[in-house]
């Protein structure tokens, strides 16, 4: 059988990462360099990344179908979705922008949905179906979960750029907050997930 830090009755600290072995209820300890409380796994993970996952997958259809950018001048007044403005990119000959930014903006937050769903799925059926894989998916989620707010990072290039070279006005529109949005709370669901909870099953662990 496989050596295990519970196993061990060893455990990290949340806070800071130092190993230690607690002597009796860790919940009534502290960790000996920063002092933060100490828990086997982290406390009600699962409800927490469900409910952040949950708010964001609320969010995504509002944050591709509502306007990002909305321009308003004295002829005209232009709004624009995600999806707009990656055709706009497209058919002016930035392929490669418009394709980092259908990407980035669209395929990997509905990836990231879908894999932390998945993950939360089979950690609280306590599955032991191919630990490895889901633990790649997770390690995955978290290495590019930062791609993620690069629209937002050129919506404010844009805006900035037309306001010094026009005089049109240029705000984010309540796509981009919604987006940001959905960005912020699959990070936090990922963050709130403890990968540790995917290998429990395998040791028969419990809290």
């Amino acid at each position: 059988m496989t050596a295990t830090a519970a196993r061990a009755g060893l455990l990290v600290c949340h806070s800071c990462g130092e190993i230690q072995r607690p002597c009796g209820d860790p919940s009534e300890m502290g960790c000996v360099r920063c002092g933060a409380g100490l828990h086997w796994r982290k406390p009600d993970s699962l409800l927490n990344s469900w409910v952040l996952l949950a708010t964001a997958a609320a969010l995504y259809l509002p944050a591709n179908l509502l306007p990002v950018l909305e321009s308003d001048s004295l002829f005209d007044a232009h709004s624009d979705t995600i999806l707009s403005g990656v055709r706009f990119l497209w058919n002016n000959g930035d392929a490669f922008i418009a394709v980092i930014i259908f990407i980035a903006s669209i395929i990997l937050p509905g990836a990231k949905i879908l894999g932390l769903t998945l993950l939360l799925v089979t950690a609280q059926r306590r599955s032991t179906w191919n630990p490895r894989l889901r633990a790649s998916i997770y390690r995955m989620l978290e290495s590019v979960g930062r791609w993620s707010m690069v629209d937002i990072f050129v919506a404010a290039v844009l805006v900035a750029l037309v306001q010094f070279k026009t005089l049109a006005q240029v705000e984010a529109g309540p796509g981009a907050t919604a987006f940001a949005a959905v960005v912020l709370f699959t990070m936090f669901a990922s963050m709130s997930f403890d990968p540790r909870l995917i290998w429990d099953p395998l040791d028969g662990y419990r809290e």
